[in-house]
């Protein structure tokens, strides 16, 4: 029996020490004051150069991509309509990780409501996720693809062209 209570005691101390690992980062970064920082769609195609948004990356780019003025109309309506979505998705997430940080503080933390606000927290990340691919989804409808192939060869050069270790060619 007392081997059952030191497994049960020691995977329980492992458990909680592996959540705080994972969550100390996060808690430790979290600036109450900070506004809150919309991202964008990351991944393939997600984000571009200097991880700025593709949408953005286009935008500022408009001339080289020949963007019509219905584009870039279409474009900053994409990505104003983006950041108003996300804008209180990630103010609830924040809200929850800070919740989630003061819970693992306690002495004896609640297992119970830890998993709970990680599971609501999973769920505004799945909405971000989603309201990222969204707009880039859409962000590309607006683009011909003659656009898009030069979108991504100018990523691909400003990434190559600041991956390059000095000294070596471009």
């Amino acid at each position: 029996m007392s081997r059952i209570r030191t497994f049960v005691l020691a995977g329980s101390v492992f458990a909680i020490s592996g959540l705080m690992l994972v969550n100390l980062p996060m808690a430790a970064s979290s600036d109450p004051n900070a506004p809150a920082k919309p991202g964008f769609a990351r991944g393939r195609m997600g984000f571009g150069f200097f991880g700025a948004p593709l949408i953005t990356i286009a935008l500022n780019h408009k001339s080289e991509l020949n963007l019509t003025t219905d584009q870039v109309t279409n474009l900053e309506n994409i990505r104003s309509h983006y950041q108003s979505q996300v804008t209180p998705v990630q103010q609830q997430l924040s809200s929850i990780e800070k919740e989630i940080a003061s819970l693992m503080q306690q002495t004896s933390a609640n297992l119970v409501q830890i998993k709970s606000k990680l599971q609501e927290a999973e769920k505004y990340r799945t909405e971000l996720r989603y309201l990222r691919i969204e707009a880039l989804e859409n962000g590309r409808s607006v683009l011909t693809d003659q656009q898009k192939e030069q979108l991504k060869t100018l990523v691909r050069s400003q990434h190559g062209r600041f991956r390059t270790p000095q000294g070596q060619p471009s």
